[in-house]
């Protein structure tokens, strides 16, 4: 029995419960107690005054008609020998005190006759004073009597002893009685549930399915049974949304693996394709070669905005010891782009050194001569030139023919050089322009777009322009990359810029390349490249 109680009292519930109804069933109690103690006090009293009563009614029988008021008086002074009567006062009809025997009233004649009266209870010297009228009396007299009322407060304080003794002893058998109900019926299935969510949270998180809670053993109908069937339904939905997503991130990480697996295959086709176009553009000892033949410096730089490129730089050697030089931008980025850089310049190489015009040297020389006339005195050197830049006309038309559906299309500097004189004989399709630097002066000439760009239109014309490089000049291109390159704050490089930094240049076309890209590379730096960047310098410097 003790344990069961301990038990009770570990639940702080039921303690609250317990405790709440314990305390409202004393205070009910407590306010029933309240009229039951006046209502036995008037009882005591009534008894009090009923004994009085018979005993003044017997003296007032006894006395003669004709007694005096000092002989009735006197007979009534002989009441103080009872009990419970100390003392009296009787009074004349007309308010005249007739006399006093024993303690004296503290009820007066005035409080009878103006406030009707009839009885005062002192407490604190428990005396009782009690009013007969002549009517009750039968003679035309008022008599007070002084009671001894220690007898009822002894009865009151008793009474109220045990009513509160009772009250106690129900209390306490309604509390006990409620608390053991309410151990079974709410006690208990709360703390069951309580373990069923610490159960619950295990199996979650240990992944138990299935177990075995402790509500499962009782059925209940009633609203704490419906919190029970809710848990359960909430735990295997819980459950089951768990399981769910378990699967779902399974078939997730099989998603990645995949995912991952095709990314590596298809990161190691792009390096097999960066590594094929690096192969298209002139290697490095192409370029040496060249230089060492022709006595002109080449100097490039290369850095994609993605694993392939659109840009594309070239330097390749053609008939009558001339030097094709090409810079170029085909639009977008990516996979097709590089594609079709590869297209471009491929064609450009093939139909540069492959072409034959047709037709006499004169009327071919007059029919595609430039708007400033033929620079070049050795009319063979300018046929030669023509023959190269023909390639442009054929590249175009292939495809805008057969590939202008896409939409793709390229910007091109292409340049025929004549290593002995410096002549460059040069077509600008759409592309940005390209800068003559001089080391003493700067920019000393800015060769614009002189036709348009490559792959938009079949049969497009394509003007010719000639201009001489100077010994010691350097011939400066680059593709939008450059302008375009744009800081943590998008702002961009800008050609003005570029244009002041070439005002000022070095006077070597590798210090200018080197120069020019550690400023973008430094405008850019902690940014993401939207696109590529190309430089591409040439310079004569046969003299020092």
């Amino acid at each position: 029995m003790l344990n069961k109680l301990a038990k009770l009292l570990k639940t702080r519930l039921s303690r609250r419960v317990v405790f709440w109804l314990f305390t409202s069933v004393i205070v009910i109690e407590a306010i029933v107690l309240v009229p039951s103690v006046l209502r036995r006090e008037q009882e005591l009293l009534g008894q009090l005054k009923q004994i009085s009563t018979e005993k003044v009614s017997i003296l007032m029988k006894v006395s003669p008609p004709q007694a005096s008021p000092e002989n009735v008086l006197n007979l009534l002074a002989n009441l103080k020998g009872s009990s419970v009567i100390v003392g009296g006062s009787l009074y004349q009809s007309n308010g005249q005190r007739v006399g006093t025997f024993g303690e004296q009233p503290a009820l007066m004649f005035q409080d009878v006759d103006a406030a009707e009266k009839k009885d005062l209870l002192d407490y604190q010297l428990s005396r009782y004073d009690v009013a007969w009228t002549a009517v009750e009396l039968g003679k035309d007299y008022l008599l007070i009597l002084r009671h001894d009322a220690t007898m009822v407060d002894r009865g009151v304080r008793g009474f109220i002893l045990r009513v509160i003794g009772l009250v106690i002893i129900i209390s306490l058998f309604v509390t006990a009685g409620t608390w053991i109900a309410l151990q079974r019926i709410v006690i208990a299935p709360i703390v069951n549930l309580r373990k069923d969510l610490r159960k619950a949270a295990e199996c979650i998180c240990y992944d138990q399915p299935n177990p075995q809670f402790y509500s499962n053993f009782f059925k209940r109908h009633d609203e704490l049974g419906e919190v029970i069937f809710t848990f359960q339904e909430m735990y295997q939905q819980i459950y089951q949304a768990i399981d769910q997503r378990k699967q779902a991130e399974f078939a997730l990480k099989n998603s990645y693996a995949q995912i991952e697996l095709y990314s590596k295959s298809l990161n190691l086709e792009l390096e097999k394709g960066r590594q094929i176009q690096l192969n298209f553009l002139p290697s490095s000892d192409e370029i040496k070669q060249i230089s060492l033949k022709s006595g002109w410096e080449f100097s490039a730089f290369f850095k994609p905005a993605r694993q392939v490129a659109g840009d594309f730089y070239d330097i390749f050697e053609l008939s009558n010891n001339a030097i094709g030089i090409a810079i170029a931008d085909v639009c977008d980025k990516g996979v097709g782009a590089a594609l079709f850089m590869a297209l471009f310049r491929s064609l450009i190489r093939i139909f540069s050194q492959e072409t034959k015009l047709r037709g006499t040297a004169s009327n071919l020389l007059e029919m595609y001569q430039p708007k400033a006339g033929w620079l070049g005195s050795s009319s063979t050197v300018n046929l030669a030139h023509l023959n190269a830049l023909q390639s442009l006309n054929l590249t175009n038309d292939y495809v805008a023919r057969h590939h202008g559906y896409l939409g793709m299309f390229a910007t091109l500097f292409f340049g025929v050089l004549d290593p002995q004189t410096g002549l460059l004989t040069y077509i600008n399709a759409g592309h940005e322009p390209v800068f003559i630097l001089n080391p003493q002066a700067g920019i000393r000439e800015i060769l614009t777009s002189t036709s348009p760009a490559l792959g938009i239109l079949s049969n497009a014309k394509f003007s010719i322009s000639q201009v001489y490089l100077q010994p010691n000049e350097i011939l400066f291109g680059f593709t939008d990359g450059v302008t375009d390159a744009r800081d943590c704050q998008d702002s961009f490089f800008t050609i003005e810029k570029l244009r002041h930094l070439l005002q000022f240049c070095p006077p070597k076309a590798s210090d200018i390349v080197d120069y020019i890209s550690l400023n973008v590379l430094s405008h850019t730096q902690g940014a993401e490249q939207f696109d590529d960047i190309t430089l591409l310098a040439v310079q004569h410097s046969v003299l020092e």
